[in-house]
């Protein structure tokens, strides 16, 4: 059973940064590719970034391209989500998501979809005042 849980969430100012991680309790954490999503109140739950099982390709979302960066670390397992220039447009509860892509060189396409990831953490608040 894989389990992730995610740290980092708070209120913040809009322009200022914060960094959302997520670590996952597997055993081999290369062999997953990592997203993290959003859901404001009211809306669907959103693709914001994803990363390979070596961290070698990412994508974004264009609303967060230029200001959000995905990285992990797979010796601990973690995965991060560093956001700067903050707008109130961000606010949301933010999600790591998994899916298992094996071992080997990954050349899949990146899944936006959330019912295309197979795990879910529990999600983290993250509000940007005005």
């Amino acid at each position: 059973q894989v389990q992730l849980v995610e740290s980092g969430g708070g209120l913040v100012q809009a322009g200022d940064s914060l960094s959302l991680s997520c670590t996952a309790s597997v055993r081999t954490f290369s062999t997953y590719v990592m997203g993290w999503f959003r859901q404001a109140p009211g809306k669907e739950r959103e693709f914001v970034s994803g990363i390979g099982g070596s961290g070698g390709r990412s994508r974004y979302a264009d609303s967060v391209k230029g200001r959000f960066t995905i990285s992990r670390d797979n010796a601990k397992k973690t995965v991060y989500l560093q956001m700067n220039s903050l707008k109130p447009e961000d606010t949301a509860v933010y999600y790591c998501a998994a899916y298992w892509v094996g071992a080997g060189t990954w050349v899949g396409p990146m899944r936006y979809a959330p019912s295309a990831y197979d795990y879910w953490g529990q999600g983290t608040q993250v509000t940007v005042s005005s």
